[in-house]
C-alpha cells in the first residue's frame, strides 16, 4: 500500500500525525532535502508527499524533477505562519499543463 508524507516545521507536521499520516519534521531546507531526498530514492512508498511552502521554496530544483511523474505527487501545504501562495501557484502550473490551458482563473 503506498504512503503518505509530510514534510515541515514541527509545528504543522504535528496535525497530520493525528491522522495517521508519516510526519519528517524539518528544522530547516536543508534538513527537509535531505528528508526528500531519502523517501525518493529509498523506495517507491509514496504516492504523495506533502511539504510546507516556505521550505520547498528553497527546494525548487530537487521538486521539480517530480512534476512529470506520477509518484510521488508533490503538493506544496502552508506553514504555521500562513501560506506564501507557491502551493496555488504549482497547482494552477500543473492543471494547465494536464488542460492546456488555465480553468482555474486568476
Amino acid at each position: 500500500m503506498l504512503k503518505i508524507a509530510v514534510i515541515g516545521g514541527r509545528e504543522t507536521v504535528m496535525g497530520f500525525k493525528a491522522l495517521g499520516l508519516e510526519t519528517y519534521p524539518a528544522a530547516d531546507a536543508a534538513e527537509a532535502g535531505q528528508t526528500l531526498r531519502h523517501l525518493t530514492r529509498d523506495s517507491d512508498d509514496y504516492a504523495i508527499i506533502y511539504i510546507e511552502e516556505n521550505l520547498a521554496a528553497q527546494l525548487s530544483h530537487e521538486i521539480d524533477k517530480f512534476k512529470d511523474r506520477p509518484t510521488p505527487a508533490i503538493i506544496l501545504i502552508p506553514g504555521r505562519e500562513g501560506s506564501i501562495g507557491l502551493g496555488q501557484s504549482a497547482l494552477k502550473a500543473a492543471v494547465e499543463r494536464a488542460v492546456g490551458t488555465n480553468i482555474l482563473g486568476d
